[in-house]
Formats: structure tokens, sequence, C-alpha cells
């Protein structure tokens, strides 16, 4: 039985995607090599690795074994690989991260651009997903670290502080609620909306809420980032939600009012979570000490 790493990696991104195609482009594969990556393994086993469906795929028990062991396999060399990093620059460290909407296009771009630049021999797989899909694939190890939103109770990890997020509504000036100094989010709800896409954390965490009223979100487009939705909102094609850094940063040129939201959700503490910072390969706990060294810091100026 002879399985590389590519094959490895390929087959747990597919099995954590559900999906072969999903499963080569988190490997940077073809479909066609990737598919083909897969058929070798299942014949070179001589049974199914994968349960083919419509809707994707899933592990086989087989498959399900060799996940396991793929996992504890890639997980100890990238222990080997930090260990080995004072001594050896030669070796290219991995880290996978997890974080929901807000982190990913509000806190993290400059943070992981400062420390990318100070260890080129380390690589970051950045993802985005909401907070409960983090924790859980933090405490599986699908993932070095996650930063997720207090609300998603990562019970059994350890948790650092990184940032408070405060979400607001964005108005255009113009707007009747802009004269509002808050409001609650049932009472938007009457209101045309400018919307993430639907794989977006965030979007998919106020249809939730929206969900729990009884109500469904009027969205008159979906686009990707929050200056995408800061210009839809000033130009008076709806209504947004955002973090209040991204309203902060587009009020001026884009002719929008921020609104706080008096929801309790709509403030919320982001804390990076792992399964242990002992346990962690050592470029990943200088990643995460550096996010939260940070963190701190930008809280505390």
């Amino acid at each position: 039985m002879r399985f590389d790493l590519r094959d490895l990696r390929l087959f747990l991104a597919t099995v954590e995607a559900g999906s072969i195609t999903r499963g080569a482009d988190r490997a940077a594969l073809a479909l066609a090599s990737a598919s083909a990556r897969i058929k070798g393994m299942e014949e070179t086993l001589g049974t199914p690795l994968l349960v083919r469906g419509r809707r994707g795929v899933s592990p086989s028990p087989a498959g399900r074994v060799l996940a396991y062991h793929a996992q504890a396999v890639l997980a100890q060399l990238e222990r080997m690989r930090g260990e080995l990093d004072d001594y050896a620059r030669g070796l290219k460290g991995h880290v996978r991260l997890l974080a929901n909407t807000a982190a990913v296009s509000e806190f993290l771009p400059d943070l992981l651009a400062l420390w990318l630049v100070e260890h080129p021999n380390v690589d970051v797989d950045l993802e985005e997903r909401p907070s409960p899909a983090i924790v859980e694939a933090v405490a599986g190890g699908q993932a070095d670290a996650g930063i997720v939103a207090d609300w998603a109770e990562p019970a059994g990890l350890e948790v650092l502080p990184f940032r408070l997020d405060r979400l607001v509504l964005i108005v255009p000036r113009g707007h009747v609620l802009a004269r509002r100094r808050s409001v609650a989010f049932r009472e938007t709800l009457d209101c045309d909306f400018v919307g993430l896409s639907e794989d977006a954390a965030l979007q998919e965490h106020l249809a939730r809420h929206a969900a729990s009223a009884r109500r469904k979100l009027r969205l008159r487009i979906r686009v990707r980032g929050f200056d995408a939705v800061c210009r839809l909102v000033g130009a008076g094609a709806g209504l947004g939600i955002v973090p209040r850094t991204a309203a902060e940063r587009c009020h001026r040129a884009l002719g929008i009012r921020a609104v706080p939201l008096t929801d309790p959700w709509a403030e919320r503490r982001l804390g990076i979570c792992v399964r242990s910072m002992v346990q962690l390969p050592a470029h990943a706990r200088r990643l995460v000490e550096h996010l939260a060294r940070e963190g701190l810091r930008a809280e505390s100026g």
C-alpha cells in the first residue's frame, strides 16, 4: 500500500467537503487528476473509500479508517516541521485556520500579511465558515485553529481572546431609519436587503435570526465582500448588515449611515479556539500567539 501525502490531503479535503470537486479545489488539483488519485487509492486497497450519491460523497467504513489515520499522519508531520523549523529552513510548514466572515474580511488580512512576511517557510490555509462549523472542525482535528464568536460555545477547546465585533445596520442617508439612534433587527425585516453570497458565514447567521422571528430576509442581490454591500446600499439598492469597522471605512465615500442594532447577538466577542496550545505544531502555535497578541493590542489601542 503506497499513498503519498498529496493523496492523504486530497482524501481528507474530499471527505470534509463532501464532494470530489470541492476536495480537488481545496487540494489545488484538477478534478480529473483528483478523481484518478482517489480511484487509484481504491484500486490499491481493493475496496471503495467513498460512497457516491447524488448530493456528493461520504466515506465508506474503510474511508473512515483512512481519514482517521491520514489526519494523524498529517498532524504529526506538521508538528515535526514546526519543531525542525529553527534548524532546517528548507522545510515548508502549513497552518489550517478557519474564521467567520468578519474575521476573514476585516481583521485577518493585515495580521496575516505581516506574519507571512516574517515566516516565509509557512503557508496558511484560511477558510471562511460559520462559528459552529469551526468549533466542530477544530475539535475534530480538521483545523489547527479557528476564530469564532463567543455564542458558538466552544466547549472543550482552549480559547484566546481576539477582537470585539459589532454588527450594524447600514442605510442610505435619506432612508427613514437613518434618523434612528438604534434599531432592532426585527424592525428591519419589511425592508429590502443587500446580502452576502449564500456561502458566507455571516449571511447564514442573519438568515437564522430572521427565521427565529418567523421571517425571511428580502434579498434583492447577493455580493461578495462588505465593501460591495456598502456601495450598493449607498446607491439605494437596499439595507445591509456589516461589521462596524466596514461601515466606518465606507460611510463618507459611499453616503451610508450606520445604525446600531439592539439585538444582543449583534455584539460578538471573537476568540481563537484550539484543541491544545501545547500540542499545536510550533509554527501554528506562533501564529495563534501572534493573532492573540495583535488582537489585544488593537483592542487596547
